[in-house]
C-alpha cells in the first residue's frame, strides 16, 4: 500500500482497539495505542531510507528484511519499548498486542499488491505478490477516511464503528481475491490468440473492473493488454533481445539487483559507435506507452561499464541521468 493508506489504517486500528476494555477505559492507554498503531503501520517502510545508498540497493531490499517474519517482532518490540519509556504504568501486554497487529497488518496487506514483499524470510527469499489490490485502493482509503471522520466528530462509537469497517474490509479483500482468481483462470478462454504454454498475469488498477494483463509466451516475449468490461484489448508487444551484451549486463550489480526483484524483466539492446546500451524493463509497469521502471547499462565494445541507472524515470530524464556525451 501507499504511505497515506498505511497511515489511515494505523488510525483505523487505533479505533478498533476500543473493543479492548483496557484501552477503552483509560485515555492514556488509548493515546499510547494510537501512537503505537500509527507507528506500527509505518515502521516496515522505514527501509525507504535505503534510497540514500542508491536506487539499486533500495530496489533489491525494499520490502525485504523489513517485512520479514523476524521483523514483525523486532518492530513491535522497538515501538512498544519506546512507548513504555514515555508512558507510566502502561498495560504492556495490551499495547504490545495492538502494535503487533498494526505491523502485521501492514505486511499482510502489502502481499496483495504487485510490488510484493519477502514476507516469508528467513524461510524463503521469494518475492510474494498476489496482484489483487492496487497499491492505492480508493475503496480501502475512503472507507477509512469516512470512519475516522465519524469517530472524530463523535457521530459513532469506535467500538461499534471500526469492527464494522474491518468486517467490510475483510469481505472486500475476499471478493477481490475471488474475482482475480476467477478472471485469471479464464483469460485463455477469452483470448483468441491463445497458444498452449502462454501464461497470464492479471494486474490490478485503481478501477475495480479494469485490469492490466501480461501474457508471457514460451519464447520469452510479452504481450501487454487490458481487461475491461469483459473484453481483452491487447495494446503492446515486447520482444526481449537475445544478444551477448544482454548476457554481459547480468553480472553488473545494478542489473543483478533489478533482476533479483522482478521476474517480468525484458531487455532490449541498442548499438552505438561507442558500444552498447542495454535497457532492462519491468513490463508490469506501463505508463503512457512507456515502461518507466528500468535498469540501464552503458558498455563499451568490450562490455566494460561506462554508466548505469536503475529506477523510475521518463525517457527525457533518463538521458540527463546518464552521460550526455554518449548520445
Amino acid at each position: 500500500m501507499d504511505t497515506g493508506t498505511h497511515l489511515v489504517v494505523g488510525l483505523g486500528l487505533a479505533g478498533l482497539a476500543y473493543v479492548d476494555p483496557v484501552v477503552a477505559a483509560n485515555p492514556s492507554v488509548a493515546t499510547a495505542v494510537l501512537i503505537g498503531t500509527v507507528a506500527g503501520s509505518q515502521a516496515p517502510d522505514l527501509d525507504t531510507l535505503l534510497r540514500f545508498k542508491g536506487n539499486a540497493v533500495y530496489i533489491k531490499n525494499h520490502r525485504g528484511l523489513s517485512h520479514s517474519i523476524p521483523a514483525l517482532f523486532i518492530w513491535t518490540a522497538l515501538i512498544s519499548g519506546l512507548l513504555w519509556l514515555f508512558f507510566d504504568g502502561l498495560p504492556m501486554a495490551h499495547v504490545t498486542m495492538w502494535v503487533f497487529i498494526a505491523v502485521a497488518f501492514h505486511v499482510f496487506t502489502d502481499l496483495f499488491n504487485t510490488y510484493g514483499t519477502q514476507a516469508l524470510r528467513p524461510f524463503s527469499d521469494r518475492w510474494v505478490s498476489w496482484n489483487i489490490i492496487h497499491i492505492f485502493d480508493p475503496v480501502i482509503f475512503l472507507s477509512h477516511i469516512l470512519a475516522i471522520f465519524l469517530w472524530a466528530l463523535q457521530l459513532a462509537r469506535p467500538e461499534v464503528l471500526f469492527p464494522l469497517l474491518y468486517v467490510f474490509i475483510a469481505v472486500y479483500y475476499i471478493w477481490r481475491s475471488w474475482v482475480h482468481h476467477d478472471l485469471e483462470s479464464r483469460l485463455y478462454k477469452k483470448d483468441a490468440s491463445y497458444k498452449p504454454g502462454d501464461r497470464y498475469t492479471l494486474i490490478p488498477t485503481v478501477h475495480l473492473h479494469h485490469w492490466q494483463i501480461i501474457k508471457q509466451g514460451s519464447d520469452g516475449w510479452f504481450t501487454l493488454g487490458e481487461y475491461k468490461n469483459g473484453i481483452i484489448k491487447w495494446i503492446d508487444r515486447v520482444t526481449c533481445d537475445n544478444h551477448p551484451a544482454v548476457d554481459a549486463s547480468k553480472s553488473h550489480p545494478n542489473i543483478a539487483s533489478f533482476l533479483y526483484f522482478t521476474s517480468f524483466a525484458c531487455a532490449e539492446v541498442k548499438e552505438h559507435p561507442w558500444g552498447y546500451e542495454v535497457r532492462w524493463m519491468d513490463v508490469r509497469y506501463r505508463h503512457r506507452k512507456q515502461y518507466p521502471f528500468v535498469a540501464v547499462l552503458m558498455m563499451d565494445t568490450k562490455f566494460r561499464t561506462l554508466d548505469s541507472y536503475v529506477g523510475w524515470v521518463s525517457e527525457s530524464r533518463l538521458e540527463k541521468k546518464l552521460r550526455v556525451d554518449l548520445y
